[in-house]
């Protein structure tokens, strides 16, 4: 049973590293966005490829732009701190 345990407890805890690693992408896209930064630069390209399919949903979900300024960045952090709040210490208490 405790092989289980630590197993569960260590998905708890990559899942927060996990969660961790995104919420910084999304806070590099939001910066990137600001500046006017090379579009073909391989590192804008992955954090623009990596981000799209999460801030994309949001904004058809939801339509938070407002006076040119894009909210889904915000949204999105706010979800993985829900997540990082509510499932990693769920995952955490099951595992012990």
């Amino acid at each position: 049973m405790f092989v289980a345990n630590n197993f569960v407890l260590a998905v708890a805890q990559l899942v927060d590293f996990l969660l961790t690693v995104y919420m910084w992408v999304i806070i590099a896209r939001a910066v990137i966005s600001w500046v006017s930064a090379d579009p073909y630069n391989p590192i804008v390209r992955f954090i623009y490829e990596a981000t799209e399919p999460v801030l994309s949903r949001i904004r058809r979900i939801l339509p938070v732009s407002v006076g040119g300024v894009d909210f889904s960045p915000f949204i999105a952090i706010m979800a993985i701190y829900f997540l990082q709040s509510f499932l990693v210490p769920t995952l955490r208490h099951m595992a012990m």
